[in-house]
């Protein structure tokens, strides 16, 4: 049985074999009946520890297939007019939940396939092509059609058939080359071969055939071969942090010139100011920052929103700098859905730093309703990313693709964030509001806002705001280029130690961006820093995502409603998750505003 691209899918299995169910909940119990199963019967080598004896079985996964063009739009393998192979059942199967959020769709080829056993070319079955089965294969030669495999965790790419002189064609013969060190599988090669013509009522027949042959390619090396050194050119990398460096040591010098040289001669004619008697110091011309030293420290308006960002922001930061650490030391890259695990246990495991800042950060600015902001700190982010994902889901079920969310994923995902993150983020917040929840600004506050005065407009908090994130952006340009093709494209990034210098040099640029803003507006006598600051360093936001727009139009070629929808919709997450942690950046209200600046006598 089949169905096309965008029709339903299909339960293939048989009473007397494994059910392979597309419900993730189906496949978590299989998991376990695999697990007991392995227990029981003391089998110790598969694909799970990557060892195998001679004449072992080796399992053939077949995952998805789509538009070469589309990557992130993919439907189950079978849901062209494949057809299974002759075992009818298998000893072990796993799949995580990072991987159904990928989309992965593993489901057993029932190809006979043992370790070091080779096998001649061995019919899998034959295809009546019907008039539908006939358009199913037209349409996927015409969209340039590739499916991938598994064996043994290493990924296998193949396209389906070739248009010639208005001809269309499919490969019916899959050939396997598979490479072995001792007991561990080290490299696989698949080769598509045997054109047919695609005819209605024409009887195909698909066949494979699998060669074994040694290898000196050690096990920790057998990745390599996927890895494309001449994309991710190191003098490239270089030359983006040079220049990144450099505008760092500009942005410093900058920042060290106002901080010590500017504020100096403030200081200065302050002091001079202080040594005159009340009189004159009442009818002297006092202008600049010194003179809002009584509402510079007014909480922010909407205090709640800019805690739970300011929270959300340390806590994402500290999710990034953690994963690209692990990446570079767990080589993460090499197995599948384990970044996306990563990412997701350690934003939970983080979720305290979150409570933490930005519960003290409402404590210090007054706030009361501090359970209101937990749980707003607490599932900002976890709503954004969700509520997008949920938008794309029905898409992505209406075209039946396999990036349909599972269910039983859905319900994982929500018991993390209702017991995992919340409970987390809840004792953040009490430590936060107990040990760093006190306000002791320098100065008090007036009980009556001071009039703001007109200024010049480039010293707008607008024009100042979309200024303020040039210069980020210009320091992870390059760098984002090579991001947006390993997701979008069939690349796979492992360059992510510059990725870990190129982070902390878009930390530190956007500190002193954020001090130089911060400073212009407070000298301008405008003490609405805090809103400003925030939106000053996230404005790199709306510049990575505009570029996001350059990318799609002239870098891709991707197309259709599912394709479009998925690459906005995910690249407003990653440039919002981008802009909370560059906003996040600024230094925080006591530090920024330090009482060694705003000396006050009160």
């Amino acid at each position: 049985m089949w169905c096309e691209p965008f029709g339903s899918k299909i339960d293939r299995t048989n009473s007397a074999k494994m059910r392979l169910s597309y419900s993730t909940l189906g496949r978590w119990w299989c998991v376990v009946a695999v697990t007991v199963s392995l227990i029981v019967t003391n089998v110790g080598a598969d694909e799970h520890n990557h060892m195998y004896e001679d004449h072992e079985e080796v399992v053939l996964w077949m995952n998805t297939v789509g538009p070469y063009h589309n990557r992130q739009e993919t439907y189950a393998y079978f849901s062209l007019p494949f057809c299974v192979g002759a075992k009818q059942s298998i000893n072990h199967y796993h799949e995580t939940m990072s991987e159904a959020l990928q989309g992965v769709e593993l489901e057993f080829s029932g190809y006979d396939i043992d370790f070091k056993d080779d096998i001649s070319p061995t019919e899998i079955c034959m295809v009546d092509l019907t008039e539908e089965k006939h358009k199913a294969f037209i349409y996927a030669v015409k969209n340039q059609y590739w499916y991938q495999m598994y064996i043994d965790d290493l990924p296998i790419w193949g396209v389906v058939g070739k248009e010639e002189d208005k001809k269309y064609y499919i490969y019916t013969h899959k050939k396997f080359d598979i490479s072995y060190n001792g007991k561990q599988i080290v490299d696989v090669t698949l080769t598509p071969e045997r054109k047919e013509l695609l005819r209605v009522g024409a009887k195909i027949k698909f066949t494979y055939e699998v060669n074994w042959k040694p290898s000196s390619v050690k096990f920790e090396d057998r990745f390599d071969k996927y890895l494309d050194p001449n994309f991710f050119q190191h003098r490239i990398h270089w030359f983006s942090i040079f220049n990144s460096f450099m505008m760092v040591i500009f942005l410093v010098g900058l920042v060290s010139m106002i901080l010590m040289r500017t504020l100096r001669k403030d200081y200065a004619r302050y002091s001079k100011d202080e040594e005159a008697d009340d009189m004159e110091r009442d009818l002297g011309d006092e202008y600049g920052w010194k003179q809002i030293h009584g509402d510079v420290f007014r909480p922010a308006s909407n205090v709640m929103l800019f805690s739970a960002l300011i929270g959300a922001g340390y806590q994402l930061t500290s999710v990034v700098l953690c994963v690209i650490t692990f990446a570079i030391l767990g080589e993460l890259y090499t197995e599948r859905g384990s970044m996306l695990s990563t990412t997701i246990f350690v934003y939970a495991a983080t979720s305290p730093i979150n409570g933490y800042f930005g519960g003290s950060l409402y404590a210090r600015m007054g706030g009361k309703q501090w359970i209101k902001q937990m749980l707003m700190s607490a599932f900002i982010v976890p709503a954004l990313v969700c509520g997008t994902a949920f938008f794309i889901n029905f898409i992505a079920i209406y075209y039946h693709a396999s990036r349909a969310i599972p269910f039983g994923t859905m319900v994982a995902v929500t018991c993390i964030c209702i017991f995992v993150i919340l409970p987390l983020t809840l004792i953040g917040t009490i430590v936060g509001r107990n040990l760093d929840g006190q306000p002791d600004y320098p100065c008090r506050v007036n009980a009556v806002p001071r009039p703001i005065p007109e200024k010049k407009w480039f010293m707008e908090p607008a024009v100042i705001i979309l200024l303020g994130g040039v210069l980020p952006f210009g320091s992870i340009f390059i760098e984002m280029y090579f991001i947006f093709t390993s997701f979008w494209a069939y690349k796979i990034y492992y360059v992510y130690g510059f990725m870990l210098l190129v982070f902390l040099i878009l930390i530190i640029v956007t500190v002193c961006v954020t001090i130089v803003c911060t400073y212009f507006l407070l000298n301008a006598e405008d003490y609405r820093w805090q809103w400003t600051s925030f939106m000053s360093a996230a404005s790199t936001s709306i510049y990575v995502y505009m570029y996001s727009f350059y990318y799609f139009f002239f870098k891709t070629k991707m197309y259709g409603l599912f394709q479009t929808a998925f690459y906005f919709g995910y690249m407003a997450l990653f440039s919002g998750a981008l802009g909370i942690i560059c906003g996040s950046g600024v230094l925080r209200y006591k530090s920024l505003c330090a009482k060694d600046i705003f000396q006050c006598k009160d």
